[in-house]
């Protein structure tokens, strides 16, 4: 099964209108109506399988703001605007096709979102989040579009897209999170990483395949009723979909890294045509069988458009990076096991079987060495999914010194010297949360999210070995990585041994990461 879902899944431009015909042809045949009972059944399928890889985390955190803002400004204030015009222009005797072209173009955001930028490897968290927002605006802004625009009256049913949103997102985040546990738990992060999460987005094609085959059925009588009228609504449909999808790319080429812009594009494009369907037919009567047909052909093109655009997405926005493990780096890695070798349930065989790794303790002096290691931090991080902690150690000159001469001199100092750390501490934090958001924009470049978040930083004043040791042990970290020294000759005396402290000292496996042209 797997293997057939896989050659689908890699041959949609193919397949999706081989299953238009066959829906259109089944519409006209036979009495599709009861289809409609398929419909939440089918777009579980085609959300739950993304929702079994989604890092549900970032889904509920900062770092994609940009891309939610770009996407809802292409959404309500450009095209609308441009759906209008089309309207206006082709249909101008005709105002309840104009209608249909900008219900068509109003209410944004499907399922199909999420599973179309999962499709393309782009960034299906900020995906999730745009579906929602989209939905959510869409929703209530679009009577005062019409009103404004049309000079028509019409009420949405706000129940009802709510409802849409906990079928669409929520249930299948719900269900997609409990498989993911289930699979993490039975079979470890390790193969579930490399032997089931690559499947279930194959999965989710048999969730579009039935829906395209199901929207078609639905409307085929309708587009056959009408077939004069076919290329008339297809021009005005395929410049408003090409306008978007130019402006989108455009946007998300320029602006954003790899896969929010692959997001932003299927965020804007992605119309909610049930919804858009459902306006036209309840709140116009008779009369918006004219603007159904309309949305019903933009079927046509939506779906078929997403497929090829998957086709073109790498060389448009370049290949998705493979997440891998990083390279061996530039120095010896030192793993330091517990020290009761035979009593620890790993222990098989005179080795350490090596657990999975969920927190990492990113250690940094701000130096270039740790601007390197910092790569190997997000590198085994979104192997395995893992937690990162930037720590900061600001020395305590003080204290080291009182340690060498054997005199307390922090209370000749008292008060001031302790304003001094904390001055020390601020200027830290800053200077780390810009390293942060510089790193962050190189390395969500080359994979989909990076793991530093400027909510996981500390910084401490103190002892660097000792406050290192300290923060590893009690926040159970599976992993601390540090560079090898500072950055200068007169703090050698300081942090050059850091390295080998926290390494002699530590019980946590550590890993120590040098320049490569350092000897």
């Amino acid at each position: 099964m797997w293997k057939y879902l896989e050659l689908i899944s890699k041959n949609l431009v193919i397949a999706i209108p081989v299953v238009m015909v066959l829906g259109f042809v089944f519409g006209v045949i036979v009495d599709a109506g009861f289809l409609k009972n398929l419909i939440i059944p089918f777009t579980f399928l085609m959300v739950y399988p993304m929702m079994v890889t989604l890092k549900i985390r970032k889904v509920f955190e900062g770092g994609d703001m940009k891309a939610q803002v770009l996407t809802q400004c292409i959404n309500f204030a450009i095209v609308p605007f441009i759906a209008f015009g089309m309207g206006i222009w082709f249909f101008k005797d005709q105002p309840y096709m104009a209608l249909g072209l900008l219900l068509a173009g109003l209410v944004p955001t499907s399922g199909m979102t999420i599973s179309w930028t999962g499709f393309a490897k782009g960034n299906v968290e900020a995906a999730v989040k745009m579906t929602v927002i989209g939905l959510t605006i869409g929703s209530v802004a679009t009577p005062f579009y019409v009103k404004f625009l049309m000079g028509a009256n019409l009420e949405v049913n706000i129940m009802a897209v709510m409802q849409q949103i906990l079928v669409i997102v929520f249930i299948p985040m719900i269900a997609g999170y409990l498989t993911q546990q289930a699979l993490v738990k039975k079979y470890g992060m390790k193969e579930f990483q490399y032997r089931w999460a690559p499947r279930f987005p194959s999965l989710s094609t048999a969730g579009v395949v039935g829906i395209v085959f199901i929207a078609i059925a639905l409307k085929a009588k309708t587009i056959a009723g009408s077939p004069q009228l076919l290329v008339i609504i297809l021009i005005p449909l395929f410049l408003i979909y090409t306008f978007n999808y130019i402006l989108s790319t455009i946007t998300g080429k320029m602006l954003l890294p790899r896969g929010d812009a692959i997001a932003l594009v299927y965020g804007s494009v992605m119309r909610n045509l049930s919804i858009a369907l459902a306006i036209a037919i309840n709140a116009f009567g008779t009369q918006g069988s004219s603007a159904a047909l309309v949305i019903a052909i933009a079927y046509i093109i939506q779906v078929q458009s997403a497929a090829w655009y998957v086709k073109f997405t790498d060389r448009i926005f370049g290949k998705a990076p493979e997440a891998k493990a990083a390279e061996p780096p530039a120095i010896v890695t030192e793993i330091r096991p517990a020290a009761k070798m035979t009593d620890d349930p790993f222990f098989v065989h005179g080795g350490a079987i090596v657990p999975d790794i969920r927190k990492i303790l990113y250690v940094t002096d701000l130096s270039e060495t740790a601007r390197y290691a910092v790569r190997y931090a997000c590198s085994i991080a979104n192997k395995y999914q893992a937690e990162v902690t930037v720590l900061h150690v600001v020395p305590d000159m003080l204290e080291e010194f009182s340690a060498g001469a054997g005199i307390d001199l922090t209370e000749h100092f008292g008060k001031k010297w302790d304003e001094f750390n904390t001055k020390s501490i601020a200027i830290a934090k800053d200077a780390i949360l810009r390293r942060i958001r510089e790193t962050s924009e190189r390395i969500t470049k080359e994979i989909p999210c990076c793991p530093l978040t400027q909510g996981n930083i500390l910084v401490e004043a103190g002892n660097p070995v000792g406050i290192i040791l300290s923060v590893a042990e009690k926040g159970n970290y599976d992993l601390v990585i540090m560079g090898t020294h500072g950055h200068g000759k007169l703090e050698g005396a300081i942090v050059g041994s850091v390295a080998g402290g926290v390494i002699s000292r530590c019980s946590k496996p550590v890993l120590v990461v040098r320049l490569p042209n350092e000897k």
